[in-house]
């Protein structure tokens, strides 16, 4: 089998699922779309699933879509259905694994003329190896015209790595455990982390964990996403890092602006207030948007460029192997680094990482 190991949902709309995280991750989906599509944008979304949204697509009144997928998705049955339809702009399907095939061999004309790339669900299939995330960024620049956006909705690895840092710290301290044992799950009201490996250190590729909403039957297999290693191998494929930032915090910045969006998208998601609710913090937290840019060298950005929340969010490039994550970096409770605002517990695109390991300015 191609692409995937295990069997890959398909995407649901609001009105086929009711799940929490279903619907947060639709309206973090919709934000997103809302923010960068423009009238006869040239589209290409990356792992574009069996259930392609449609609806957004239509309503961003985009000029073409390319949708790529692995041939397990059955992208001809998705093609048949999309063209049925009789969109008012025009699309293309093609059935290519975009971490190991070269787009370009396939989409001869299309080089250069996108303008924008998306990728809302399987990146972190591609951090299986250095490889394959080398391959779909050469793919993505390569698929990019200059000033276009590659962006997209991935697992927070910073947020899950320090969740289960705290987990196997907090074992640690506890009297009477056993020496030598590591705890490999991570476990809240509405979902369930299991690590397949015990491991204290943070490898930067080939991280395997399973991850199982209450909600859901079985669960579906990921690899860490080493955000500093994504931004290094996206700078060698000719990609302007722009941003990386946890889903919480995405809400709380544009909240202004999309707060009363999340309300089409179910009860109990947020407070009187548009507060996100516990178990929604919870579950949204999980998730981070990752946006880079393809540099354009002779023009000034365009007017469609999208307005992104404001304050820098900055990674580190160092290697993750080793971290301690200590209780008062946890709380949020050391100073951070000039040009960061305070980032408290769980939140901010490091999670609650140590500040040592993010930049004070621009990379």
């Amino acid at each position: 089998m191609t692409g995937y190991d295990s069997y890959v949902a398909p995407k649901m709309t609001i009105m086929e699922s009711t799940h929490t995280h279903h619907r947060l991750i639709d309206f973090a989906k919709t934000a997103l779309f809302k923010i960068f599509m423009f009238p006869y944008a040239s589209v290409c979304e990356l792992f574009c699933g069996q259930v392609p949204d449609v609806e957004k697509f239509d309503d961003a009144l985009i000029g073409h879509y390319i949708g790529i997928d692995v041939e397990t998705s059955y992208v001809s049955q998705v093609k048949l259905a999309w063209e049925s339809q009789r969109k008012a702009y025009t699309s293309q399907f093609f059935e290519l694994d975009p971490c190991t095939e070269n787009l370009e061999q396939h989409l001869l004309d299309k080089g250069n003329t996108v303008d924008i790339v998306c990728c809302m669900q399987h990146l972190q299939i591609c951090f299986k190896s250095e490889e394959r995330a080398r391959v779909l960024l050469h793919n993505v620049s390569s698929l990019l015209k200059p000033g276009g956006y590659f962006f997209g909705i991935t697992p927070d690895s910073s947020m899950i790595w320090a969740k289960y840092q705290k987990n196997v710290e907090a074992y640690h301290n506890r009297s009477g455990m056993k020496p030598n044992i590591v705890p490999n799950c991570i476990r809240s009201e509405s979902y369930m982390i299991t690590f397949e490996v015990e491991e204290e250190k943070f490898p930067l590729f080939g991280k395997k964990y399973q991850l199982k909403f209450a909600s859901d039957v079985s669960a579906e297999t990921h690899c860490l996403v080493h955000f500093p290693s994504f931004i290094r191998l996206a700078r060698e494929a000719g990609l302007e890092y722009v941003e990386i930032q946890n889903l919480t915090e995405f809400y709380d910045d544009n909240r202004a602006q999309f707060g009363s969006l999340i309300l089409k998208f179910g009860p109990n998601l947020v407070d009187p207030r548009g507060r996100l609710l516990p178990r929604s913090y919870d579950v949204l937290g999980l998730y981070t948007t990752f946006i880079f840019k393809k540099p354009d060298p002779e023009m000034a950005p365009p007017i469609t460029t999208p307005v992104l929340p404001d304050g820098p969010h900055i990674y580190d490039e160092r290697d993750w192997q080793g971290t301690t994550w200590r209780d008062d970096d946890l709380n949020g409770t050391t100073d951070p680094p000039p040009g960061l605002g305070k980032i408290s517990d769980q939140k901010g695109i490091l999670g609650p990482g140590p500040p040592e390991l993010r930049f004070p300015e621009a990379l």
